[in-house]
């Protein structure tokens, strides 16, 4: 439909057009998602190293106050911007699949630095035993396909799209077989 007919809505011509009107919403959602994401980021990066350099806490529990909190943070800026438009099941269950997925896409990180580190540092350990390798392969490879991961899982599993109530059955369906 190109829109040139009255009343009818009104579409974007051409490739680009049509990719926007097909796949708009997703590009806002994965802005909205990177935008929530980085911020969260930099709440868990800011804290950790507050509470493990100023406040002098060992760094384990540091890392545990700054990602549960950063992860919080996280959760509502997703569930009421990112994906607000999405139907709402209840909290408790969004909240406990958002941070089992939290925790998939963190252990997707520590593979991939597990992997750099022991796997590939035993054969050249000069390249891959190094703080730039490890910032890379945890930072950079892991957060990238974790984040992935997490959009994915968020979308289809934590923030579930609202789907088409089920018509009721009447009598003469029922009579007819159909």
């Amino acid at each position: 439909m190109t829109g040139d007919q009255p009343g009818a809505p009104q579409t974007r011509r051409g490739l680009i057009g049509a990719l926007i009107d097909r796949f708009g919403h997703l590009v806002r959602e994965i802005s909205k998602f990177a935008t929530v994401g980085g911020f969260a980021f930099l709440v868990d990066f800011a804290l950790f190293n507050y509470l493990a350099s100023v406040r002098h806490m060992p760094p384990v529990a540091a890392k545990t106050i700054s990602t549960v909190i950063a992860a919080t943070l996280a959760f509502l800026g997703n569930r009421f911007w990112t994906w607000r438009h999405r139907q709402r099941s209840h909290p408790a269950r969004e909240y406990a699949l958002f941070f089992f997925f939290n925790g998939v896409g963190l252990g997707i990180a520590v593979a991939c630095l597990a992997i750099s580190r022991y796997g590939l540092g035993a054969i050249w350990p000069e390249v891959f035993q190094t703080p730039l390798a490890d910032n890379i392969a945890s930072f950079i490879v892991g957060t990238g396909l974790g984040t992935l991961f997490r959009f994915w899982s968020y979308r289809r599993f934590v923030f579930v799209e609202a789907g088409t109530p089920p018509v009721p059955a009447t009598s003469r369906d029922h009579e007819s077989g159909a």
